[in-house]
């Protein structure tokens, strides 16, 4: 039985899927959800620029928005939730969405994954594939609308 539900979410379709399944399983387990997001500071900038606070503000801000909008959307399901901002500078999201899963004592993660193969998955990464390996916890991966098997 899952009481306590992990969804990472960062505004994509994928991610929305995965927020919707996690509402189902929260719906019929009776469970709460968890929803965070993870702002890279990274994401946008080479290795080799300097991040300005600006930028960080401006991640920040965007990454609230997409919790809010997150949070509205499992309170309207009359689900129990709330949210966690994580700021990953320099660290992977994959980590740090297993560390939140650890820290709140989680009992499974829900979430959308894009379904990359070859080079796209090695060029932009694979937090699904991080959670695969090292996620302690029961983890319900949700595939993007088309993803190929």
């Amino acid at each position: 039985m899952y009481k306590k539900v992990l969804v990472p979410v960062d505004g994509s379709e994928t991610a929305e899927r995965g927020l919707q399944e996690a509402i189902r399983l929260a719906v019929d387990q009776g469970a709460r959800i968890r929803i965070v997001h993870v702002v890279d500071e990274f994401v946008m900038v080479s290795p080799y620029a300097v991040v300005t606070e600006n930028v960080i503000e401006g991640l920040c801000i965007s990454g609230k928005s997409v919790l809010a909008s997150a949070l509205e959307t499992v309170q309207r399901a009359g689900v129990a939730a709330d949210t966690q901002l994580i700021e990953a500078f320099g660290t992977a999201a994959g980590e740090l969405i297993v560390k939140a899963a650890n820290d709140w004592a989680a009992d499974i993660i829900v979430c959308g994954t894009h379904g990359r193969r070859g080079l796209r998955r090695i060029v932009l990464g694979s937090d699904a594939e991080y959670l695969v390996r090292h996620t302690p916890v029961a983890l319900l991966l949700v595939r993007a609308v088309g993803a190929k098997s």
